[in-house]
């Protein structure tokens, strides 16, 4: 490894870091209402007022790691603090149990409720990073609570206090998502750092989300990791929805997965954690123009998402966080040259 080299990407990553941070307390944060806004123009202006409730969550969870990580700053704990007080007053479904909103209003009256919950693993992650900081009982209280309702709904132990039911007609079709698994077992990271008192189970939901995957997603024989399967894991190649591959997400899995070998000692797990990342990285990267695409098709064929060859910032943000951990566990330089490859797309393309 050049050092040299290396010390220079820390150091424009650090750099861009702060200029993201800074660029976010001054505009994104709403000092009236509270919360945090997420559509803002390149100059910070803000364009619509509609608050994402997946963004309070994951802002007052950033600000809080990035506390625990570099130090505390006013500005970074009031950041953290206004998202989740704004969670709290306002993205909680009292009526369903507090099942959290999708969106709300800038002043936090509410506009959507979905059926999926990934509201609620936002919101957990965010409490438990934020009680990993400060101690304070009713925040891990709150991530323990959101955890345990994501998982139940996942397996289907408690009906949707909702009511909203199925989106489609489970009669006809039913199996796994690889969604579910990949960011449960991204909260269960967390809430293990942070919440030793609850170790076992969380070992215990971590190895079940990992078996999970590899037992119904993993496709080695297709060379992909599948978003949908069916109820046994079986490739459904005959329509659209069971060809999806999401290279993107499957690098984002890889670095949960690759926790969890860290914390097991399983180099099994590392193993085929190289694997679904390969295979991501093979089919995704557009050879042609650089960047990774948004959605390829496991057969090659025809995707249906008319997105599917834009290059989005986040995926390209997995690959690097990505790439450097499997260079850390296996020592291979054709990840580190992925993680060079692409960070030089991200200079050119996405820094602003």
């Amino acid at each position: 490894m050049d050092k040299q080299k290396m010390q220079e990407a820390r150091a424009w990553i650090r750099a861009e870091l702060d200029t993201c941070t800074k660029f976010w307390i001054e505009n994104g944060i709403d000092r009236k209402h509270g919360g945090v806004y997420t559509c803002l123009d390149r100059y910070g202006k803000i364009y619509s007022t509609d608050k994402s409730v997946w963004m309070q969550g994951r802002c007052a969870w950033t600000f809080s790691f990035l506390c625990a990580r570099y130090g505390k700053r006013a500005e970074w704990m009031e950041a953290a603090e206004s998202c989740l007080e704004f969670l709290e007053k306002y993205c909680l479904n009292k009526g369903a149990q507090d099942r959290l909103y999708f969106t709300v209003t800038e002043d936090g009256k509410p506009l959507r409720q979905r059926r999926y919950f990934a509201s609620e693993a936002f919101y957990s992650m965010a409490n438990a990073e934020y009680y990993g900081l400060t101690g304070k009982k009713e925040h891990l209280e709150r991530a323990r609570r959101a955890y345990d309702m994501y998982f139940d709904l996942w397996q289907g132990n408690i009906k949707d206090p909702t009511g909203l039911g199925p989106k489609g007609i489970p009669e006809t079709r039913t199996g796994h998502s690889f969604g579910k698994p990949m960011i449960l077992l991204n909260m269960t990271s967390i809430l293990l750092r942070v919440d030793p008192e609850n170790a076992a189970l969380y070992h215990e939901r971590a190895a079940f989300c990992t078996d999970v995957i590899f037992k119904y997603h993993f496709h080695p024989e297709l060379k992909c990791t599948l978003e949908n399967v069916g109820p046994n894991g079986e490739a459904r190649l005959g329509f659209t929805d069971g060809r999806v591959i999401n290279p993107g997400h499957d690098i984002e899995g890889v670095w949960f997965l690759l926790e969890q070998a860290a914390r097991t000692g399983d180099r099994s797990i590392v193993e085929k954690s190289e694997q679904i990342y390969r295979f991501a990285m093979d089919a995704g990267w557009d050879k042609e123009y650089g960047g990774l695409l948004y959605f390829t098709d496991a057969l090659g064929l025809p995707t249906e998402a008319y997105e599917h060859d834009m290059k989005l910032w986040w995926p390209h943000n997995e690959i690097l966080i990505a790439s450097m951990m499997l260079y850390r566990d296996t020592g291979k330089e054709e990840y580190l040259d992925d993680f060079y490859m692409t960070l030089d797309y991200c200079k050119k393309h996405f820094a602003d």
